[in-house]
């Protein structure tokens, strides 16, 4: 597939003129850009910018079109990781003629960098463009996890057409659909109605609300692992720390934590997709929202620069087995614990129609779940997936 007749280049000169360059920053080390003569080779490359200047289905937002260069100018001042990892800056998408355009355009682009085995990071725009990630996996036939890190769900109206405010439904009664589970990390429950968390619920959707998160912020880890495809919403962002946003609140994520939860992203050996939206420079003040931005994506680089590789169970030598019986459970809960990195999963039995087999979902949880399993309770994390995937 041609990529370059897709997009607007980055012009390098316009962040760093030739004298100021500094050997050790992220600009000359790391990171490619494309070019208008020669497809780029994908072979060595990690992961793929690509800066979407669409919002025009932005909810009194619009200003976040002009996001990419804007981000890109705090990214490039920033110095390398320790690990290597090649990144391709492709430059600015060029939108279609109407949204519809740009999301077929972004999701084949999209769909063909996940055959590459390229980790596509988008620089929004608006926060529907999340319908065309989720489209680039469809169009792979790819069952996949979502999560969304964002302070409103973003449900919508059936009836209604798609925006940054209601993107979520066109995904969830898309057909064929290939989404398995959705979970959001973040809501405020006054920026939602009682039914849309109601829905959530009945949908058994994994909802954390950002109080409760920020009382443990390991627990976010496990979530976020079992996604392949995460979005980020800055107005989950406390306004205090990222005031770039028509739609932001008082409350919410600050700043060294949302950081936390991209750094989770990137160690995930899952997560093949990352977007970051809404952010609006019309309304930043003094770049302060620019240079979060910048932040969360070198925490998620420097994530998936040390990624650990053990999510496949390829050795089973290299994992602990704890079996736990719990009075109330169908049968005992299997755990598994990485011998490399500590982490845990929890065993999901479920019957598998299309084959008429009994299989095992291996699910990522946290220590708590297990502690919990062994007071003899069963956690809510495997019943909510157990009830799911045996529906």
């Amino acid at each position: 597939m041609e990529l370059l007749p897709f997009f607007e280049p980055v012009h390098v000169d316009l962040y760093f003129p030739e004298d100021k360059h500094i050997g050790s920053q992220l600009l000359v080390t790391h990171v490619w850009f494309t070019n208008e003569e020669k497809e780029p080779d994908l072979s060595n490359i990690d992961i793929a910018f690509l800066g979407v200047p669409e919002a025009r289905y932005s909810a009194h937002n619009e200003g976040c079109s002009t996001a990419p260069n804007e981000i890109r100018k705090e990214f490039y001042k920033l110095f390398f990781w320790k690990n290597e990892v090649s990144i391709l800056d492709f430059g600015n998408l060029i939108p279609g003629k109407t949204v519809e355009d740009t999301y077929a355009i972004l999701s084949d682009i999209m769909a063909y960098l996940l055959e590459q085995k390229v980790v596509p990071v988008i620089l929004g725009g608006s926060n529907d463009l999340a319908f065309a990630n989720y489209q680039a996996y469809s169009k792979l036939e790819k069952v996949m996890n979502m999560v969304s890190v964002d302070s409103k769900f973003d449900l919508g109206n059936e009836k209604d057409p798609i925006s940054s405010e209601g993107y979520l439904n066109k995904i969830v009664l898309q057909q064929p659909n290939y989404l398995l589970n959705y979970s959001n990390i973040g809501y405020q429950t006054y920026l939602n109605s009682q039914a849309d968390i109601e829905l959530m619920k009945q949908l058994f959707f994994e909802t954390y609300r950002v109080g409760g998160l920020r009382k443990d912020m390991e627990e976010i880890e496990p979530i976020v692992r079992n996604a392949e495809m995460l979005v980020l919403d800055i107005s989950a962002v406390r306004q205090s720390d990222a005031p770039g946003n028509a739609n932001a609140s008082a409350n919410g994520f600050y700043g060294e934590e949302i950081c936390q939860v991209a750094l989770f992203a990137g160690l995930s050996d899952k997560l093949s997709s990352f977007g970051i939206y809404e952010y609006n420079p019309m309304l930043d003040y003094n770049t302060q929202t620019s240079q979060l931005i910048a932040h969360i994506l070198w925490y998620f680089v420097e994530g998936f620069a040390n990624r650990p590789n053990d999510i496949l169970f390829k050795d089973q030598d290299q994992y602990l087995r704890h079996a736990v019986t719990v009075t109330n459970a169908l049968k005992e809960l299997v755990f598994y614990q990485s011998k490399k990195t500590g982490r845990w999963w929890i065993e999901v039995p479920f019957f598998h129609i299309k084959t008429q087999q009994d299989k095992k979902y291996f699910l990522p949880c946290s220590k708590n779940d297990f502690d919990t399993a062994c007071r003899d309770v069963v956690p809510e994390r495997w019943w909510r997936s157990y009830h799911k995937l045996n529906r």
